[in-house]
């Protein structure tokens, strides 16, 4: 008689929402392999038997998104197509009583920061060596590095110190290990993140210490370009501009979420900043560094944003004239601060709003493409597309800016590689060009 055989588990993790619940996975998925567990990122191969789910709970969307995926991994494991299925992330940080009595099917609720426990679910130790050694769901050529985790600001519309808890800042000569070991394994580019990127070092080193780690990030060997998100404006630390200047290396790039352009909501908001300060800012930047590409996002439809506050942002981002912008509608958030406010305006008001600020920014990002017209660029080559290899300029990030499309009938680029392009043609937010 045969010796029945044991079936392995198979897992398969699944993101949703942002950056740092990718960076969050990839940990995760590095933890299980490293304690030898069959772990997977988003597997098409539908053979696992276990799924994780690393959850958004950041807007309303994003929620309905991750409740929905609950859902649907639920309903495979009552037909026995899964055995098991675990949440984690910022919705079961935020509403886990919530869904523990709604969907109890789930066989086990985490926290943003409960990787050990989860990891005890598959009788696995959190291993410190691994730390820096984060295995990519992507392409190697680029990485995104979370400097710090959660966030000390009390904005009036944001739930992230629910989900994320306190800033706490990631030391210098562990982020310079994890970056040595990227460019090790083919990384050129390396993507800051954080919740709040300009309050880094404050918890460790009693005092804004960013730009020391940009220079310390700028030479490891082999990194070629260092990209900085989610900038605060309050504060803002003008040394990391001169760094930026200095350093080849770091891209002439800022993502810095200015969220609103009427000094009054700004205050409601609770961002300790006015509208007057945003635009000196922005000026004193763009006076050091002119060339810079600065990213920003707005929210339309803040409680007391009536017409004339609108049309502040409105005329607040013609004035500006910002590289690239991305617009939110508010979104009603349950325990923060601006849930005490009457949230009046109808969503159909909110997204006419946001689409006229898009509006206004297709032409500005139209107009500033048109002048990249038989400019020379270096461009980092992402991927194959549609009949083009597609690649970005030091000012544009993954997946939310500008792209660089190069005809593939007539140049072969390999994906990872820099290449020269010459523009030779532009849309509102894409660019044509030769490799020359």
């Amino acid at each position: 008689m045969k010796a029945r055989t044991l079936k392995k588990d198979k897992v398969n993790i699944i993101t949703m929402g942002c950056s740092k619940n990718l960076v969050d996975s990839e940990v995760l998925l590095t933890q299980l392999r490293g304690n030898g567990i069959n772990a997977f990122h988003e597997s098409e191969n539908q053979d696992n038997n276990i799924v994780i789910i690393n959850t958004c709970g950041f807007i309303d969307n994003a929620k309905q998104e991750s409740i929905d995926t609950i859902l649907q991994y639920v309903d495979a494991k009552e037909k026995g197509l899964v055995d098991k299925v675990y949440v984690t992330g910022c919705l079961s940080q935020r509403y886990k009583d919530d869904l523990e009595k709604e969907i109890p099917q789930v066989d086990a609720y985490f926290g943003t920061r409960d990787l050990p426990a989860l990891l005890k679910k598959f009788k696995a130790d959190y291993k410190h060596e691994l730390v820096g050694e984060r295995l990519l769901t992507h392409n190697a050529h680029y990485a995104y590095m979370k400097i710090s985790e959660g966030c000390d600001r009390p904005c009036s519309f944001c739930a992230i110190p629910l989900m994320r808890g306190g800033h706490i800042s990631r030391p210098i000569e562990e982020l310079v290990k994890e970056a040595q070991h990227k460019a090790a394994n083919g990384t050129k580019e390396l993507l800051l993140i954080a919740q709040d990127s300009t309050y880094y070092g404050l918890d460790l080193y009693k005092k804004r210490n960013l730009a020391d780690l940009l220079r310390n990030l700028s030479d490891v060997e082999g990194i070629e370009w260092i990209r900085l998100h989610y900038a605060y404006p309050t504060g803002f630390p003008m040394d990391v501009i001169e760094v930026m200047k200095e350093r080849s290396n770091i891209c002439n790039y800022l993502d810095i979420p200015l969220q609103h352009g009427s000094t009054s909501v700004l205050k409601t908001m609770r961002r300790g900043t006015t509208r007057e300060k945003q635009e000196e800012l922005i000026h004193s930047i763009r006076d050091i560094i002119p060339e810079i590409a600065i990213r920003t996002t707005l929210i339309a439809g803040h409680p007391g944003e009536g017409e004339p506050e609108f049309q502040e942002m409105v005329d607040f981002v013609e004035r500006m004239k910002f590289e690239r912008l991305g617009v939110f509608t508010y979104s009603h958030e349950e325990n923060t601060h601006a849930h005490t406010m009457e949230d009046i305006i109808p969503q159909e008001v909110k997204q006419a709003r946001a689409n006229h600020l898009m509006e206004i920014q297709e032409q500005i990002s139209f107009d500033l493409n048109q002048a990249k017209i038989g400019k020379e660029y270096k461009v980092l080559v992402d991927k194959k597309e549609n009949g083009y290899f597609v690649g970005r300029t030091e000012f544009d990030s993954i997946e939310v800016d500008n792209e660089v499309l190069i005809d593939a009938a007539k140049h072969y680029c390999r994906v990872g590689d820099f290449v020269n392009v010459r523009v030779n043609d532009a849309t509102e937010f894409d660019l044509y060009g030769d490799v020359i």
